[in-house]
């Protein structure tokens, strides 16, 4: 095994130039829409393997559906969603199992392919590096709204292109530069997800003006639109963050809003950012930014500046 549980995927090496990459991901809906329900949940599960550096060759299907309350042509656009996503990432859908269930839920199990030596772990940031982040923030909270009433169908139309990109790009970006670790932003959020990348001696520390950030958010976030992850994540982190004191408590949230298929957030050596930048927008992921760097570790694993 060359990566296990403490990754965003299972690596078992075939041979010294073939390694596989195993995971599994499913989540219940984010969107009202079945199709697109079931394309977010595809990218979302096929973010991991793009984390890791690998690319993926096929998937099985993971469903959890009320079959007696709700009617089979739902969960055939919740099939057919993931089928097209998939297809987009070059990956065939080759089964799957089903249960019945009261609350409709979908993912996959990905098998991916990765050359050992292009392997890219969650773990091994260094002193000194550039943190990237290639996809924007708040698709958490905006979701939240949509579902709650507070937005509408412009809100809910921007939410949904972010979810639906895949990070094939970036990933593909990725592999031509010296990447020392990468993870994707998902449920524990921008901070959450950072800290499983540091271990136990290493602070990143964040310019919040440079955070790529949804403009939408501002508006839902007037009205409450945040969910109860994006505040389990809060309580969990905020003593173990030292904050900017002069953000609000709305500024605050974005850092720990619970996202579905987020971008990846990559630790690069510094003389290679601004390349790896200028790769990923000429790849049209425009949203690539550089968000703050990797230190020795400080007082806080976290930290948060303007």
């Amino acid at each position: 095994m060359l990566a296990g549980m403490e990754d965003d995927a299972a690596v078992f090496r075939i041979n010294q130039d073939l390694a596989v990459v195993q995971t599994v991901d499913f989540i219940t809906p984010v969107v009202n829409d079945p199709y697109a329900f079931g394309a977010i949940a595809a990218a979302n599960a096929l973010s991991d393997i793009y984390a890791m550096g690998a690319k993926p060759v096929f998937a099985l299907n993971i469903v959890s559906f009320p079959v007696r309350s709700m009617p089979m042509d739902t969960l055939g656009a919740i099939l057919a969603g993931g089928a097209a996503k998939a297809a987009e990432a070059g990956a065939a859908i080759v089964g799957g199992h089903s249960v019945d269930d009261t609350t409709p839920k979908y993912g996959l199990s990905v098998t991916g392919l990765v050359e050992p030596h292009r392997l890219i772990r969650k773990s091994g940031a260094q002193p000194g590096d550039v943190l990237i982040l290639t996809k924007p923030l708040g698709t958490g909270i905006l979701a939240t709204g949509v579902d709650a009433g507070i937005a509408g169908k412009e809100v809910e139309d921007v939410m949904l292109e972010v979810m639906l990109q895949l990070n094939r790009k970036a990933a593909e970006v990725m592999s031509s530069f010296p990447v020392h670790a990468c993870t994707d932003v998902s449920g524990y959020g921008l901070l959450g997800h950072l800290k499983e990348m540091l271990g136990s001696e290493l602070t990143a520390t964040l310019d919040y003006g440079r955070l790529p950030i949804l403009p939408q958010v501002w508006d839902v976030l007037k009205y409450g639109g945040v969910s109860s992850g994006t505040h389990a994540n809060s309580r969990y982190l905020r003593e173990q963050v030292e904050l900017e004191q002069s953000l609000s408590p709305h500024e605050r949230l974005v850092l720990f809003d619970a996202q579905t298929s987020g971008g990846l957030l990559l630790a690069v050596p510094d003389e290679a950012a601004s390349a790896v930048i200028d790769a990923l927008h000429k790849a049209g992921v425009q949203p690539a930014a550089e968000i703050g760097r990797i230190e020795e570790r400080q007082d806080f694993q976290l930290r948060v500046r303007l």
